[in-house]
């Protein structure tokens, strides 16, 4: 595969050096790169010879000094400068499997690559892995490794992921442990599946690899609408919750008097579907999960708080609407409120989304699409701006999952939308700028 450069840092040895978009690497130190890990390893000289072919053919072998571990500033075509390595499993919660047809093509690709999670958190089942494959995670130091687990019960998980080899991942991780790489593990719990008696074998056989291990989530399985033909799932009740909290909670306080960490972890989903409180701060460990949905809620809460210390309010006047989904909406609408104590002129309505294209069982905001904010929005009094979370877009394009636009919905409800990115300062930022 050609290493074809998209974006030259402006200020960067590379730019000094004339190399531009379009030009091709061909090899460092003589090495062509197998890929980016490849890349970053030979870049980690003070002396290097860089060889570059130009669109015209012409190749220039560029010799440069510079300081140790310090980057060209290139940005390749293909972000790991190889092939994506796609998912062997058919697991029976998979979500891409409950997207309808006529997405984008890309959202219906599964990746199960061990530089996806260390690149991206991406999780990995590791049944695509082989030695080499370990060989080139413990050589390059890859960590942390995230790793969806589902079960340790060697039979139930090779059912699970409808994969023959999927029993066969606790000589891996071991490996992994042994070789000092740090890892998070994940566990998609399934109802009458997985849970119970399974959930309470998993993280029993997972306090094993602490502390190399250092966190394991529980999130419950998303169900979408569009399940014709797949495993017969049924959405945890409130009973459930209560249940799957209460092992949870005997685990974290058994693990944190033997080892000083709480070690596992539910998603905010569980305590909003139990209507139990959510736990303190410090029972998250330093929040080791966020993007799996495990500690999202109290964050914010503490962000908004501190950031709101250090305000002493006005009489600023703004009119705006918060668009998101069912499960954070509520907290959204206490944080205003809180908001308003310093900026009593600030209107900011918080309107909870329902998603009518994956179904309604799906209450998470980065799952919301173009088409149901419009048509839930449309006709209602938004104020000046429509502010949504950076979670609903494509990373880096302002598209919904459905390929509407962030455009697009300007035009359609005749308002300016305002991305907010993640962190209550910067919630609080829009909310009053």
């Amino acid at each position: 595969m050609e290493h074809v450069i998209r974006a030259v840092a402006p200020g960067s040895i590379a730019q000094e050096l004339d190399i531009r978009p379009g030009d091709v690497l061909l090899s460092v130190n003589g090495q062509e790169p197998e890929d980016v890990f490849d890349y970053r390893y030979l870049l980690n000289e003070e002396e290097i010879l860089v060889l570059i072919r130009k669109p015209d053919g012409e190749e220039w072998e560029l010799e440069i000094e510079k300081e140790y571990e310090e980057d060209l500033g290139l940005e390749f075509e293909n972000g790991l400068m190889d092939d994506y390595r796609s998912c062997r499993n058919r697991c029976i919660f998979c979500f891409i499997d409950q997207l309808p047809k006529g997405m984008r093509e890309t959202l219906y690709f599964k990746d199960d690559d061990s530089r996806l999670s260390f690149l991206q958190g991406n999780y990995l089942t590791l049944t695509n892995m082989d030695d080499r494959d370990l060989d080139r995670i413990i050589y390059y130091k890859l960590s942390p490794i995230n790793i969806s687990f589902q079960a340790t019960n060697p039979e139930l998980r090779c059912r699970m992921l409808n994969n023959r080899f999927a029993g066969e991942i606790h000589e891996k991780v071991r490996r992994l442990k042994e070789a000092g790489i740090c890892m998070n593990g994940q566990i998609v719990l399934c109802r009458g599946v997985n849970d119970g008696q399974e959930l309470e074998r998993s993280i029993r056989d997972l306090t094993e690899y602490l502390p190399e291990l250092q966190s394991v989530s529980v999130v419950p399985v998303g169900l979408t609408r569009y399940r014709d033909g797949l495993y017969p799932l049924e959405p945890f009740t409130k009973e459930d919750a209560c249940r799957v909290l209460d092992l949870i909670h005997r685990w974290q306080e058994k693990l944190y008097r033997e080892y000083g960490t709480h070690f596992v972890h539910g998603g905010d989903e569980w305590y909003l579907l139990a209507e139990q409180p959510l736990p303190e701060a410090d029972t998250y460990d330093g929040y080791l999960q966020l993007e799996n949905g495990v500690g999202m809620v109290r964050l914010l809460e503490e962000e908004v708080t501190e950031t709101l210390q250090g305000l002493a309010g006005d009489d600023r006047k703004r009119q705006a609407t918060i668009a998101t989904g069912e499960l954070a909406a509520p907290f959204l609408k206490a944080h205003v409120e809180r908001i308003r104590k310093k900026y009593p002129n600030v209107q900011v309505r918080v309107i909870p989304v329902k998603n009518r294209f994956f179904g309604e069982r799906i209450t998470v905001a980065g799952l919301i699409t173009g088409q149901d904010l419009i048509g839930q929005l449309r006709g209602n009094m938004l104020g000046e701006r429509l502010l949504i979370t950076e979670h609903m877009l494509k990373s880096g394009e302002p598209v919904f999952l459905d390929d509407v636009t962030v455009e697009d919905v300007e035009k359609a409800l005749q308002i300016t939308v305002s991305i907010v990115e993640s962190g209550g300062n910067k919630l609080i930022e829009q909310i009053i700028k």
